[in-house]
């Protein structure tokens, strides 16, 4: 199989010829030819087969009511006792609103609601009790007004349905189908979008020496197959977002891997999400023990990410990548919308 990586840019000094990379803000004249057992070698974008030009270049479709062409801001919403950074902390209803009610005024255009940590070691919650950990909150921040695009963060069929009905907007599955294939036809019969990510093994064993033959590529295919499995299901492509999962079965060299590769993933004709804030990766490199204390590593990460035209970044610290976000794009694309 070939695979192709586009070479994102962001230069206002365009070249003719270039193309747009997913109808969004950068763009790119040549692209890195990828085979398994192979050297990689450039060739010019004008020199793709007409199918993946076509895929590469096509502008993405809005999801979940926003368009995907500028970066958009997904806030992390934890109403657990254990994440790895803030667990605890917004386990109470009351808090969970507020903080979905600030994180919204702080520029999140998504909140991701999430009751099951899925940290290295986390322990899988009930049923039951993951969704009423969820589902009323998402139905207090509609009731309370908040428009927001709000996704349910699980795992489970019957979670995703209870927040779908509560007011969710669509699904942010952090295992694409492999822990609960229900969730596929849940997703289908409520006609919402869905977010697949990438995981090797589960959150209990995931850490314990993860493997690859080539892990962007792998990454990539274990993808393809699963955004077919969703269309397959009734899920259009252009519902479905697609996610590496750094940090979920990845050493810190696989996670530098993915996120410098990321433009491949384009290859899928799907939005990108990427999801970096505060990792392990992130305190080992930069030399912080501290989860909270991660922001600005974290924002150095989520705007390589935008470099390499990820549209959906999930964040911890939204007004800081807000502000950090609006910088880059008018400093680097002359965008001062």
């Amino acid at each position: 199989m070939i695979y192709y990586r586009p070479i994102p840019m962001s230069d206002t000094a365009r070249p003719a010829g270039a193309l747009p990379l997913a109808g969004g803000w950068l763009w790119f004249d040549r692209v890195e030819v990828l085979e398994r057992g192979q050297s990689p070698r450039l060739i010019a974008a004008a020199d793709l087969p007409t199918d993946m030009r076509d895929r590469l270049t096509a502008p993405r479709a809005d999801f979940a009511g926003l368009s995907m062409d500028r970066p958009r801001l997904m806030g992390i919403l934890n109403v657990t006792p254990d994440s790895f950074s803030d667990g605890g902390r917004f386990l109470a209803p009351e808090a969970a609103v507020h903080q979905g009610q600030v994180m919204a005024g702080a520029g999140a255009e998504i909140i991701d609601i999430g009751g099951e940590s899925t940290r290295p070691g986390a322990a899988e919650v009930p049923v039951v009790e993951e969704i009423q950990r969820t589902a009323p909150v998402i139905a207090a921040l509609r009731e309370g007004g908040i428009d927001t695009a709000i996704s349910i963060d699980t795992r489970k069929g019957a979670v995703a349905e209870a927040a779908l009905k509560a007011g969710a907007s669509f699904v942010n599955d952090v295992s694409a189908f492999t822990w609960d294939t229900t969730l596929k036809d849940v997703t289908a019969a409520a006609q919402a979008p869905i977010c697949l990510m990438h995981a090797q093994g589960t959150p209990q064993t995931m850490q314990h020496d993860p493997q690859y033959e080539d892990v962007l590529l792998d990454v990539y295919d274990f993808l393809a197959e699963k955004v077919a499995e969703a269309e397959a299901a009734g899920i259009p492509r252009h519902c479905i977002m697609v996610d590496p999962g750094i940090g979920f079965g990845k050493t810190l060299d696989h996670n530098l891997t993915l996120i410098r590769g990321l433009s491949l993933f384009h290859g899928l004709g799907c939005a990108i999400l990427l999801g970096v804030s505060r990792k392990k990766f992130i305190g080992t490199i930069g030399g912080e023990a501290e989860a909270a204390r991660r922001a600005p590593g974290s924002v150095a990460v989520a705007l390589a990410g935008v470099a390499q035209g990820a549209q959906v970044l999930r964040v911890h610290d939204v007004w800081e990548t807000r502000q950090a976000l609006a910088l880059w794009r008018s400093v680097t694309v002359g965008d001062l919308a």
